[in-house]
């Protein structure tokens, strides 16, 4: 993720990193005060936080179901972030005991536990890599080592483009990995958006740069173009907890307001 080197072998717990950060929301234990800091400052502005990271989590297990459920045996998970359960190898290969899925983080921390990712079912596959999002050539080296890029794939990125500036080539790094992908493949991503909350958003943004970290909440439109070229999978683009609910669990939220984070699935023709 921006802001940190992609080849580091040794957890830096002098700086907050987004998964461990997104680890604390969803009340995990493999954080740093570092992380929680910055995550409760976060929380100052935007209260529903935590709110946010359990609704992107359910629309994971959602979409990964229903994939699963329509006959994807591949999947590639990039910016995994650390375990939580139940992690997408299990959502996967409760269905499909044979899915290969492949995850891939930048942060040691997830490294370290890989045992826990590594935990797959007889006949299915579970591996993990290290490498950023932002050198996608390098993790499609590594995943062709383990995926077969003549069968479909789901390449998810969740909470993840964010995190990614269009400097950064997000657009562009979508692109590549989408067509390196066979047809009948699938490209599922969400994030968070500032559409509800301009305001908040901008300052958000401004504390993750004063910490040398990139926070870019796209629009609706911004971030539908991800997909271009796509078929989107009915209902499109939508919010989050919007995206086929009847398939989860409903994850129950404080107040009214949308969560405001935008999802999408769409197949590759």
């Amino acid at each position: 993720m921006t802001g940190y080197d992609p080849r580091a072998t040794e957890i830096d717990t002098s700086r907050p990193h987004p998964a461990r950060m997104y680890d604390w929301f969803l009340g995990g234990k493999d954080n740093y005060p570092v992380d929680e800091q910055m995550a409760r400052e976060l929380l100052t502005l935007q209260p529903r936080g935590r709110d946010m990271a359990r609704v992107n989590r359910a629309f994971m297990h959602r979409a990964t179901g229903w994939l699963a459920e329509n006959g994807v045996r591949q999947f590639l998970d990039i910016g995994a972030g650390i375990p939580t359960e139940p992690n997408l190898h299990q959502i996967a290969q409760r269905t499909a005991p044979d899915a290969r899925v492949v995850y891939c983080d930048n942060d040691p921390i997830v490294l370290a536990h890989a045992a826990a990712l590594l935990r797959s079912t007889p006949e299915g596959v579970t591996e993990y890599i290290q490498a950023d999002v932002r050198e996608p050539d390098i993790i499609l080296e590594q995943a062709e080592g383990i995926l077969d890029f003549d069968r479909p794939i789901a390449l998810s990125m969740l909470a993840l483009l964010h995190f990614l500036d269009d400097e950064d080539g997000a657009a562009e790094i979508v692109d590549r990995l989408v067509g390196r992908l066979p047809s009948g493949s699938f490209l599922v991503l969400s994030q968070i958006t500032g559409d509800y909350d301009p305001e908040g958003a901008a300052t958000a943004s401004a504390v993750y740069k004063a910490r040398g970290m990139t926070l870019r909440l796209r629009s609706r439109a911004e971030f539908s173009a991800f997909f271009d070229g796509l078929e989107l999978i009915e209902p499109g683009v939508s919010l989050s907890a919007d995206w086929h609910p009847e398939l989860g669990q409903v994850v129950e939220v404080a107040g009214d307001e949308p969560i405001p984070g935008y999802a999408g699935v769409a197949r590759k023709p």
